[in-house]
């Protein structure tokens, strides 16, 4: 990722740049820090279920199958590099920060 980016498009695919916060009250969208989007979710850093949820909710505000998104590096780490392949929406809450 270059610059302050967190995300990049390749071709119709998004790249995301992310860092989870485990076991919080909701999930959510938190903000932009040091080349990541800070995202909070409810699920424990236990047994990959921290990942499985991550991906579910992912797959659910993008508009895209859970097999359509991918953790591409960070998998044991809170700080990831996830592709959401082909999105079919954009989140209210990201939509203009992540823009074509």
């Amino acid at each position: 990722m270059n610059g302050a980016r967190w995300y990049r498009w390749d071709d119709a695919d998004l790249v995301v740049q992310i860092k989870v916060i485990p076991k919080a009250s909701s999930d959510a969208f938190v903000g932009v820090q040091n080349d990541h989007m800070r995202v909070r979710i409810t699920a424990p850093p236990v047994d990959g279920k921290a990942n499985a949820h991550l991906i579910a909710w992912l797959a659910k505000l993008f508009g895209v199958a859970k097999s359509a998104v991918a953790i591409e590096a960070g998998e044991l780490g809170r700080s990831k590099r996830l592709r959401i392949r082909t999105p079919q929406r954009l989140p209210d809450d990201i939509a203009p920060r992540a823009g074509r």
